[in-house]
């Protein structure tokens, strides 16, 4: 068969054309350090790279989100820890204020350190973080946590502005964490579980104090439950009457002073003389609402009561009885902010073991698109060594065809 010349030059032109294109994209790809620069090079690999980066983009943004839930945590860790520290100062003056051979200048002294306390804690539960954002406010976090109102006489009366609402962060492909906690679970609650809380009623003129309620029997019928315990004249002598409140079970009995009552598992020790129509109130400190529970209501009260001059055994035994009630709530408020804080620390732990797993799957998917586009040096460098000997073999194939021709044997 005859091949013209033309077709020859074109077959070498075109195959020293395919010689360079290959010795280009090896050289392209040893350059760029990937198997597959472009799509068509791989296009199954590519494909499943896209993927692949697509996850690590998610990855990232997840480590960042645990970046910013974690410094929401720290701060109110921080905060938590603060509030921790002003109520075992105010626990401390309660019960130095408790001893009874302190005259009303002493209590006034008392109640001024007891307002720093309280001050303190005022502004601990208005702390904003570094953007003006309030930490305890809930969704309402461009306003204040907690406003106050003048009590006209007394201490400031403080309320939680703020809502109910919880922020989130997600935090991981299946895991939205609480990164703050509202105003009013930290100030204003106790924990479930917290201790009986005896309070005085309204109103009382006697002269009897109470110590307690101590636990006697937390498996008896009524624990639990509250209670109220009335005191009335009943022909000359007293009388008290216990009511569970959650079932209107009442006993009475008579009045005696010292003694110890046992009701619901509970023991509940009166000295003094009540008067005709005091009452008491024992609730489980888990079951008291948020007035009850105020942290700022528990120190205001108590300050208020402290600026009240003791002029008779009633007055002693008011303000007894206030102390009382206030350190069994400071215990509970304490028990609260601690549970608060430990749950905070279990979050930070666990951004912690998420950090973990999410530096492993990075590690992971980093590999995996490696495998799927990154080059194989050894090999790469041979193909270019392999793509140099083509290409120049072709060169010389080529320049060897232009020589076979009859004009060059022509005189």
């Amino acid at each position: 068969m005859r091949i013209s010349t033309v077709t020859m030059y074109e077959q070498g032109v075109s195959a020293m054309n395919r010689q360079q294109a290959d010795f280009a994209d090896v050289g392209q790809q040893i350059a760029s350090g990937k198997r597959v620069v472009n799509p068509s090079d791989d296009p199954r690999a590519a494909s499943r790279a896209v993927g692949v980066s697509q996850s690590l983009a998610v990855n990232a943004q997840q480590e960042s989100s645990r970046v910013t839930a974690r410094n929401s945590l720290s701060q109110e860790e921080s905060v938590l820890n603060s509030v921790s520290d002003a109520i075992g100062s105010a626990k401390s003056l309660v019960v130095q204020a408790g001893n009874g051979t302190l005259s009303d200048a002493d209590r006034e002294s008392l109640a001024s350190d007891l307002e720093g306390a309280y001050e303190t804690l005022i502004g601990l539960g208005n702390t904003t973080d570094g953007n003006g954002t309030y930490l305890f406010s809930g969704y309402q976090d461009n306003a204040k946590a907690f406003s106050r109102t003048d009590a006209g006489g007394g201490v400031d009366t403080i309320s939680y502005e703020g809502d109910q609402g919880v922020k989130k962060q997600k935090i991981d492909a299946e895991r939205s964490m609480n990164t703050s906690d509202t105003g009013s679970d930290v100030f204003m609650k106790f924990s479930s579980g917290s201790e009986y809380i005896a309070e005085a009623g309204e109103g009382n003129t006697g002269s009897m104090t109470f110590s307690g309620p101590d636990v006697r029997d937390a498996a008896a019928a009524g624990y639990g439950d509250a209670y109220e315990i009335s005191f009335a004249e009943d022909g000359g002598d007293l009388e008290y009457t216990v009511t569970n409140t959650n079932t209107d079970e009442s006993v009475t009995a008579e009045y005696t002073d010292g003694e110890t009552i046992e009701f619901g598992g509970l023991a509940l020790t009166m000295e003094g003389e009540p008067a005709d129509g005091d009452s008491l109130n024992v609730t489980p400190g888990g079951d008291m609402d948020e007035q009850q529970a105020s942290l700022f209501k528990t120190i205001g009260d108590t300050i208020n009561a402290l600026r009240q001059p003791v002029e008779t055994d009633a007055d002693q035994a008011a303000l007894d009885n206030t102390l009382s009630t206030a350190s069994r709530k400071l215990d509970a408020s304490l028990d609260n902010v601690l549970t608060t804080r430990a749950s905070v620390g279990a979050r930070m732990n666990e951004l912690d073991a998420l950090d973990d797993v999410g530096g492993n799957r990075e590690i992971a998917y980093e590999q995996t698109r490696s495998d799927l586009v990154d080059l194989d040096y050894n090999s790469a460098i041979s193909d270019y060594m392999l793509s140099q000997v083509g290409l120049q073999a072709s060169q010389k194939s080529f320049a060897d065809i232009q020589q076979m021709s009859l004009f060059q044997y022509l005189n």
